[in-house]
């Protein structure tokens, strides 16, 4: 693709998203225009460092930059407040000022915890996102949800700070390990069940050329991702009722993760059993009718499901569900389809269904 440009526009900010082929090669020139400060931290992961650091440090430096680099572990275990302490005195030591970006290129991990320094640090400091994954270029990186995990769950400490720019690379998702891959496409098909039933169509239409990741396939799935995202945020920037949409899969997905230690599944592989389970709920509840129940189904199956690991079990993740920051009270909220493009937030207090899709996961492999 040779560029797509999409304004985000929120009641407080304005910003954009630049998805663009080399354009991590073009970071410190579309920065240099943006920011009056020349200092900037840049954080990643080591793995994704080794891939495309050089390449984004050297575009910067070109421009005039003086980069204080920081590499953190690949993997949740980086996103906690000790670490985030630990970029707060890179941040000190650099001399970065009120003006000064903090850079987070790669996945969903360095971008929640670039983010969540970003800001804190000074009050708030620029953000620029550079994500390397499917799962953030699509997610994470747009729509400002920041934060690092506390023991007891995760992502229970963050804010709502949007990035000055999002700068998406298609070609990077050439060095993207198969199953990563796999895990963002579950949040690609998170937008056409329950935001926009004409992206649904689409993705029907292109999803083998999609899993093949055919660039022209690629081009359209990012770009009416970060569309239908973006018409999210901009009605919901704070997740106050109509953004929670956006949190389908997640109820039961999350609670998976933190029942598996956040070492186990990845986060899209986790979010696509938590949007079968929702879909077998809704079906239940009567929310959603089977054809189009069968529909959803029938898409989400186009995606290889991870057989969960030895010795987990029904009440270790409701262990975890209790512990849901999107619960009300002893409420659990789940997000159910209602219609293709379309779902409601409500309240399931039936804790044998919600045992028994669980179970349904849990018996099948």
């Amino acid at each position: 693709m040779s560029g797509y440009n999409l304004q985000v526009k929120t009641a407080g900010f304005n910003y954009r998203v630049l998805i663009e082929e080399n354009g991590l090669s073009r970071v410190g020139k579309s920065l240099r225009l943006l920011f009056p400060s020349t200092r900037t931290l840049l954080i990643s992961d080591r793995t994704v460092y080794n891939l495309y650091g050089e390449v984004v440090l050297q575009s910067l430096v070109e421009q005039g930059w003086q980069v204080e680099v920081l590499s953190i572990e690949p993997g949740e275990q980086s996103k906690t407040l000790d670490q985030a302490a630990r970029l707060y005195d890179a941040a000190v030591e650099a001399g970065l000022d009120r003006n000064s970006p903090v850079i987070a290129l790669g996945g969903g991990v360095p971008g929640d915890l670039a983010g969540f320094v970003a800001a804190t640090y000074l009050r708030g400091v620029p953000l620029v996102m550079l994500p390397t994954s499917l799962l953030a270029q699509v997610d994470s990186s747009v729509g400002g949800k920041v934060a690092v995990n506390h023991p007891r769950g995760k992502n229970l400490i963050g804010a709502i700070y949007p990035p000055g720019i999002v700068i998406i690379d298609p070609l990077v998702l050439k060095s993207l390990p198969g199953d990563q891959f796999q895990a963002g496409l579950a949040e690609v098909l998170k937008y056409g069940i329950v935001v926009d039933s004409s992206f649904f169509y689409w993705l029907e239409k292109h999803i083998i050329e999609l899993l093949k990741a055919e660039p022209s396939a690629l081009a359209g799935a990012i770009s009416g991702s970060v569309k239908a995202k973006a018409a999210v945020v901009e009605q919901d920037e704070y997740e106050n009722n109509y953004r929670r949409v956006l949190n389908f899969g997640h109820t039961i997905g999350h609670a998976l993760e933190a029942a598996t230690n956040y070492n186990y599944y990845l986060h899209g592989e986790a979010v696509l059993i938590g949007m079968f389970a929702a879909v077998d709920m809704a079906e239940t509840l009567a929310v959603l009718n089977d054809k189009q129940g069968g529909r959803i189904r029938n898409l989400l199956d186009q995606i290889l499901l991870k057989k969960p690991p030895a010795g987990l079990t029904a009440e270790a993740v409701i262990d975890k569900l209790r512990q849901d920051k999107k619960r009300r009270e002893d409420d659990l909220i789940f997000v159910l389809p209602k219609e293709i493009g379309e779902a409601a937030i409500m309240p399931v207090n039936d804790r044998v269904l919600i045992k028994e899709v669980i179970e349904n996961y849990l018996n099948k492999h």
